[in-house]
């Protein structure tokens, strides 16, 4: 045998043996996945629970010394602002690395699409130290997503070293991702849904498995440190009139228009970062200055904002000091997130849209006697205000649900939630995760990926009802070249296909493909397997 052919064997062999052991570790998967899916919870919930704790230390640091900075003394004032300017600096030098920048979110989608490739180590101790100094020190960012990238790095640590393969890693991070989440708000399930409404966008029982175990596991040990609260002291909400549901279609339409706005306004501070002709470094310095004086201004804009909306339900804001905080927080957590810090738009959105439901309510109040359903308002806007955002409408009423410990709001939330879904879909507004991704990957020239071509992926595509691919046998069906359909999910029956295995709606059909395909075939199978029959002829 010639050494080329001999090559070409040992390639043969090699990808085989790869192809063997995903397919061999794919029933074996499923058995182990739940216990490693609270390992990652251990793992991810105590980093998140001592990232809060330091957050919370440092945020009341930033408090302290604003109360001592308003004696005036300008020696004290001047070295305040120089040592912003020195995190500032520290920042710029973290944010080099672009798995550090921002949210975190749009990277692990990023990741978990092989788009993107992470050294979890770094991206563990950057993002941390970097979203406690940016927030601490005052910039509109939220530490939620920093949590759940905090959370997915956790994840892919307990992968590599526990020695997994690539399949398996992918949940992993998916678990860790939805344990940070639930960490970070008290909010297990929601954790566990944003996991499969917005990371994977199909509930896979795979995926449902993993991140339950991880997502439970981690809000447990939150919930042993910070106690079993709501993040939000809402209580005793009452139930929204139906007669009064004409006044969530206005709400959820003026909710929609700003959330359109809103992801307009936060590309277009990306770009206006973009085109300043300053050094890289230096961008974060910018927002932290800004910060500075509005520590001495209005306060209640700095960080993420949390307090501010428990002091919306506690205490009564006039209408134009309410339109003069919105305003301000919108624009600040613009200046803060165009400049690449580490932190999120998460806990900020919700301070907007509670801002904007509590100013809605005030005009409302002016027409109709509706004082004891104020708060109403404001829990409605936050869930309609994230579904507008982010486009998962289910993840925003669980998540606020979660975080105001009522349950008597569901109608009224979904209602108001689905205007403002409906209403970026007329403007043709997609979700801001997936935004931030497109945008990083084409600043990454990483539009095209390319690979080896020798790890295997294995990825979950759900037939949806009406397909064209319901009721046709696997022979009759024009499959996509290097994938290679191993598998037919139908509750909780596992068949192993062959020609004349017919697929149905409901069905997952578990498809074998090279890591490096696989943004393109997972792209081409949700296409095929949720086109209807009507489109195709």
């Amino acid at each position: 045998m010639s050494i080329k052919n001999l090559k070409e064997f040992k390639k043969e062999l090699n990808t085989a043996s790869k192809t063997t052991t995903a397919l061999s570790k794919w029933h074996d998967l499923r058995l182990r996945l739940f216990v490693e899916g609270i390992i990652v919870g251990i793992f991810s919930g105590s980093i998140i629970v001592f990232y809060r704790y330091l957050l919370e230390k440092a945020e009341n640091l930033r408090t302290n010394i604003y109360d001592l900075l308003s004696s005036g003394n300008l020696w004290l004032i001047c070295g305040w602002f120089f040592i912003l300017i020195l995190i500032g600096l520290f920042l710029g030098f973290l944010i080099k690395d672009p798995m550090i920048r921002s949210s975190g979110i749009p990277q692990v989608k990023g990741i978990l699409i092989s788009q993107l490739k992470m050294n979890w180590l770094k991206v563990l101790v950057g993002k941390f130290i970097g979203s406690i100094l940016a927030i601490g020190a005052g910039l509109s960012l939220g530490t939620q997503g920093p949590s759940i990238q905090l959370g997915a790095a956790a994840g892919q640590g307990i992968s590599r070293i526990m020695g997994r393969q690539l399949i398996e890693e992918k949940y992993l991070i998916t678990s860790g991702a939805s344990a940070g989440l639930a960490a970070a708000f008290n909010a297990p399930l929601a954790g566990v849904i944003f996991a499969l409404e917005e990371m994977h966008k199909n509930f896979s029982p795979m995926v449902l498995t993993s991140s339950m175990a991880a997502s439970l596991t981690a809000d447990f040990l939150s919930q042993q440190f910070f106690g079993s609260k709501p993040i939000f002291s809402f209580e005793n909400i009452q139930v929204f009139p139906l007669n009064y549901y004409h006044l969530l279609i206005i709400l959820g339409l003026i909710i929609g228009v700003l959330g359109c706005l809103f992801k307009t306004v936060l590309v277009l501070s990306m770009d206006f970062y973009k085109k300043v002709p300053v050094p890289e470094n230096w961008k974060p310095v910018f927002p932290l200055m800004v910060g500075g004086l509005l520590g001495f201004i209005i306060p209640e804009v700095l960080g993420g904002g949390q307090n501010l909306i428990n002091q919306l339900h506690e205490e009564f804001f006039t209408l134009k000091s309410l339109v003069f905080l919105l305003i301000v927080k919108f624009a600040f957590t613009m200046l803060s997130y165009g400049s690449g810090a580490p932190g999120g738009i998460f806990l900020p959105l919700l301070v907007i849209g509670a801002l904007a439901g509590n100013a809605f309510s005030a005009v409302a109040l002016e027409f109709s006697n509706l004082e004891i359903y104020a708060d109403n308002f404001i829990v409605l806007a936050m869930a309609a205000f994230f579904t507008a955002i982010v486009k998962a409408p289910i993840t925003g009423s669980i998540l606020i649900t979660e975080m105001t410990g009522s349950f008597s709001h569901l109608l009224a939330m979904i209602t108001v939630s689905m205007t403002a879904y409906l209403v970026t879909d007329i403007f043709k507004s997609g979700p801001a995760y997936e935004i931030l991704l497109e945008r990083m990957l084409k600043n990454e020239k990483k539009n095209d990926f390319i690979g080896e071509g020798v790890d295997k992926s294995i990825i979950e595509i759900p037939v949806s009802l009406g397909s064209a691919l319901d009721g046709k046998s696997i022979k009759e069906i024009k499959w996509m070249p290097g994938c290679l359909l191993v598998a037919i999910k139908r509750g909780e029956k596992e068949i192993i296909p062959n020609g004349s295995t017919k697929i149905y709606s409901g069905d997952y059909l578990v498809i074998l493909t090279d890591e490096d395909k696989e943004v393109l075939a997972r792209s081409k199978l949700q296409q095929l397997a949720s086109e209807k029959i009507n489109e195709l002829k």
